[in-house]
């Protein structure tokens, strides 16, 4: 009887000590979490943010659905975009996703 009484106070004691590095873990995981997925996401969020505010008429940009074209107009939340001569169409500033070189557009087929 001695000897089951014993072999239960050590659980006990075990089970303390793996809650509190359960916690260390879940830690440790957070931080691996945020450096590699959460940090990054945000560096993206901001250059896109920054490349938004960065545009100008007579950029030639492109746009997540994948037009290309000159901004003639800029909005609040949209530009118009030339992608041919005389059609201009509006799409929402989000969807730029990058401001192309100068002239890149003379050049596609």
């Amino acid at each position: 009887m001695i000897f089951i009484d014993d072999a239960l106070a050590q659980d006990a004691a075990a089970g303390a000590m793996s809650g509190t590095s359960m916690f260390v873990m879940i830690g440790i995981f957070f931080l691996i979490m945020y450096f590699m997925i959460i940090r990054p996401q945000n560096k993206r969020v901001k250059e896109h943010r920054a490349l938004v505010d960065a545009l100008q008429k007579g950029d030639e940009v492109s746009v997540s659905g994948g037009l290309m074209g000159r901004i003639t107009h800029i909005g609040q939340t949209s530009v118009r975009l030339e992608i041919a001569d005389g059609v201009e169409v509006r799409v929402r500033k989000d969807s730029v996703n990058n401001v192309l070189p100068k002239g890149s557009l003379a050049k596609s087929d």
